[in-house]
């Protein structure tokens, strides 16, 4: 193979005038980075919502939130983002279609969105595990003291459940961080995208996607240092914390 390799490209300036091509990745990890923190809120709150009233007793509430469960985790994550980019604005009225394809940083947007729409199905599956590992008695006890469902789940059911379930949420942070590589689809100048200009514009393909490499595994590792740390310190004395919840997958 007749392959000149220049381990010096990422200090030459980018042909798109934003520094060099070291600037141009490090720009890419912080909206990769911005990306998966806001997609991340959304699967946390819609995921834990979701989570939690698949485990009551209303049966039509236990339908909703599987229906939605079965929705988003089995529909690709790349079907949904052209879906929520192409699709949706054609079917909404004109105004409010217009309006939403005008919007600074659409793309962005929608990404957010469907990544987080994405993961709070996955999320909701870990909540609702979580949930039903606890002893029966718990939610017994909550009734014996007087306490209403809601209060039950939010004093006494949730809080130990997210400390069981504490390692497999870490472990999807660590994976909408990569899943976010997807909006590159949908022109999200993200680390993907940043890795595919730079290579589009030296030729430098083995240099672009080895930074491009060790950056991913970089964040990933870190993502599971920060699960070991945390599972220790949440870790519920009687149980195997995260055990149930990755069943449940």
């Amino acid at each position: 193979m007749n392959y000149q390799w220049n381990w010096n490209i990422y200090w030459e300036d980018a042909l798109d005038g934003g520094g060099t091509y070291f600037d141009t990745l490090i720009w890419g990890v912080k909206v990769t980075l911005a990306l998966a923190m806001l997609a991340w809120i959304i699967a946390l709150v819609l995921g834990s919502i979701i989570g939690t009233m698949r485990t009551t007793q209303n049966k039509w509430l236990v339908r909703l939130s599987n229906g939605y469960i079965e929705l988003f985790r089995n529909i690709p994550l790349l079907v949904q983002m052209f879906i929520w980019y192409f699709v949706i604005p054609e079917l909404v009225p004109d105004a409010l279609g217009m309006w939403m394809k005008n919007l600074p940083n659409v793309s962005f947007y929608t990404a957010v969105i469907s990544l987080g729409l994405f993961t709070s199905a996955r999320v909701a599956v870990q909540v609702s595990t979580g949930i039903n590992a606890l002893p029966r008695g718990q939610k017994m006890a909550g009734t014996a003291l007087g306490l209403t469902q809601i209060q039950t789940y939010r004093y006494v059911l949730l809080p130990m459940a997210f400390r069981i379930i504490t390692p497999s949420l870490t472990n999807e942070v660590a994976a909408i961080i990569k899943n976010s590589s997807v909006a590159s689809t949908i022109t999200v100048l993200e680390l993907m995208s940043r890795t595919r200009s730079m290579n589009e514009f030296t030729y430098k393909t083995f240099e672009a996607f080895t930074a491009a490499t060790l950056i991913y595994l970089f964040v990933s590792v870190a993502a599971i240092m920060l699960s070991n740390f945390l599972e220790r310190k949440l870790a519920v004395p009687g149980f195997i914390t995260g055990g149930a919840a990755k069943g449940g997958r």
